[in-house]
């Protein structure tokens, strides 16, 4: 399912947007200073955190400046690798501290860059939306039994409904900003002398009930963010019926819904091996036929491709171009290879948001007793299969007779 043209092109132009919007803020503010120790501000604020003492690579040589986009890049690409590898070592432990480590860096973009993040994952939330709403929209009817929508079909879903993916995630957070206000509220009260003691004092059971609202909101977030966008898909329902029912599926059956996702990483790890592989293969082919032709000890070649690798597709720079033309196949090589890595990183996101809907349609047939293949689906979508190359030239059903259109029998009426 996720390797789908469709779900692909999606997924490709999401990942497009996310890095031109990057590249762009890097360029006009490199923000990020590779310190003397030669590490950025993200390695040594990950590694000031307990448990966290590896020693990871810099990307650029001291008193050197990064952009914040270029250094998140780096950060969790390196240590998706290590999750990955660490899995198929057993190593239970280093896969969680990588999950963790990425999550640490999330945290610190806003603490120490602010204003870059609010605007740059808004801008990720609003990509992924749209590629997202439509990728889960698709697998939703192809899971359910039905001939997947087009691309035209999904992505007027995700449009429609933008509002609601866009708000599912970032409502639970601003609950927690607020409740998390009022008991900074109550200290700053707290500082007034005689009056503030005690109203501490007196206060806190309801401070700790508003901790106890945020931990629950905190762990159903964390939990159930990735069922938000599928119950949307398959119920065609608003942002707040989503969080509901990714909490109460999160709650209801815990164990179930964290055995899931383990099954879905172990089996994306080897999906995505698999992909990586095939990728590497293409471009370790084509350069090694290649350097057949190559003359002159391929001195050329290597001016105008880095060799790829299996772990950097991009390859180790060992000579710089020597005149304007082997300056610009250099770079058109360079491009055409990113479109390949951005390719297997497009796979990631497809695989994640088919996975995403599986996981979500298993739950609720558990908690809900909802049969797999019920979808909320409408007859436009129908029609528009049926005006396919092909089968728009068929005659129409005779009076009293029923359209066979793709999915009609999986068709049902909008949700309330």
């Amino acid at each position: 399912m996720s390797i789908q043209p469709s779900k692909l092109v999606l997924a490709f132009g999401a990942l497009a947007v996310v890095c031109l919007t990057g590249w762009i803020m890097d360029s006009i503010n490199p923000s990020v200073i590779v310190g003397p120790n030669g590490l950025t501000g993200l390695e040594e604020y990950h590694m000031t955190v307990p448990g966290q003492d590896d020693h990871p690579l810099s990307l650029a040589s001291p008193g050197t400046r990064a952009g914040v986009f270029a250094t998140l890049w780096s950060f969790g690409t390196r240590h998706l690798h290590s999750a990955v590898r660490s899995l198929f070592e057993l190593n239970g432990y280093q896969v969680i501290s990588d999950i963790v480590a990425c999550f640490l860096a999330i945290v610190w973009a806003f603490r120490h860059h602010a204003m870059y993040s609010l605007i740059f994952f808004a801008v990720v939330l609003a990509a992924m939306s749209l590629a997202g709403g439509a990728i889960c929209r698709i697998a939703a009817v192809q899971f359910a039994g039905g001939d997947r929508p087009g691309l035209t079909a999904a992505v007027r879903f995700s449009v429609g409904k933008f509002t609601s993916f866009f708000t599912a995630p970032i409502t639970p957070i601003l609950v927690i900003l607020i409740a998390g206000a009022l008991i900074m509220l109550l200290g700053l009260w707290g500082n007034i002398p005689v009056v503030g003691e005690l109203s501490v004092g007196l206060l806190l059971p309801f401070l700790l009930a508003a901790a106890a609202v945020i931990a629950v909101i905190a762990i159903g977030t964390l939990a159930g963010l990735s069922l938000m966008f599928p119950s949307i898909a398959y119920e065609d329902s608003d942002c707040f019926d989503a969080i509901s029912r990714s909490f109460s599926y999160v709650y209801a059956r815990p164990w179930r819904t964290g055995f899931y996702m383990v099954v879905a990483f172990v089996y994306g790890a080897i999906c995505y091996l698999f992909v990586r592989f095939f990728a590497f293969l293409l471009l370790w082919i084509t350069y090694g036929f290649l350097q057949v032709g190559f003359m002159q000890h391929n001195a050329k070649l290597h001016v105008i491709w880095r060799e790829p690798t299996f772990d950097d597709f991009l390859g180790v720079s060992t000579a710089a171009p020597r005149d304007w033309s082997t300056g610009i196949a250099a770079f058109l090589v360079y491009f055409w290879v990113l479109i390949v890595v951005g390719l297997v990183v497009s796979f990631v996101i497809s695989f994640y948001f088919s996975a995403s809907t599986i996981l979500y349609a298993l739950l609720r047939k558990r908690v809900d007793l909802i049969p797999l293949e019920d979808v909320c689906t409408y007859p436009e979508e129908a029609a528009a299969e049926a005006l396919a190359p092909g089968l728009a030239a068929q005659a129409p059903p005779a009076a009293g007779q029923t359209a066979d259109l793709p999915g009609a029998d999986q068709q049902a009426a909008p949700s309330g």
